[in-house]
């Protein structure tokens, strides 16, 4: 892994909202600090609603944790395009965000509860 990417167990549980309604919270969240961007939460996909969640076309590489796929949120405001994103085949430095999703904050609520 990049010596700039740390993970570690978000503490406490945490919460993400869009358009008023609950996507997701759990207590098993990650966060990942990378540089001086502020911190990514990382949710288990068991812990969020997937059904309001549609994979979309665009996709991202990272050098260092891989190639990103997009998701856009569905809300009662309305769709949320590319709101959420995942790493399906993380490198191998960053391998504890399979499975996970987060979210675009200036989107969506992400907050610890």
């Amino acid at each position: 892994m990049a010596d700039h990417i740390r993970i570690r167990k978000a503490p406490g549980k945490w919460v993400v909202r869009a358009g008023g309604a609950v996507l997701g919270e759990s207590d098993r969240a990650l966060e990942l600090t990378e540089g001086d961007y502020p911190a990514a939460i990382y949710f288990p996909r068991e812990d969020i609603g997937m059904a309001f969640l549609e994979k979309t076309s665009s996709s991202t590489t990272c050098p260092w944790k891989g190639q990103a796929t997009y998701f856009t949120v569905s809300s009662a405001a309305g769709d949320i395009p590319d709101a959420a994103w995942s790493y399906e085949d993380p490198t191998e430095g960053v391998a504890e965000i399979r499975g996970h999703i987060a979210f675009y904050t200036d989107r969506v609520t992400v907050e610890q509860l």
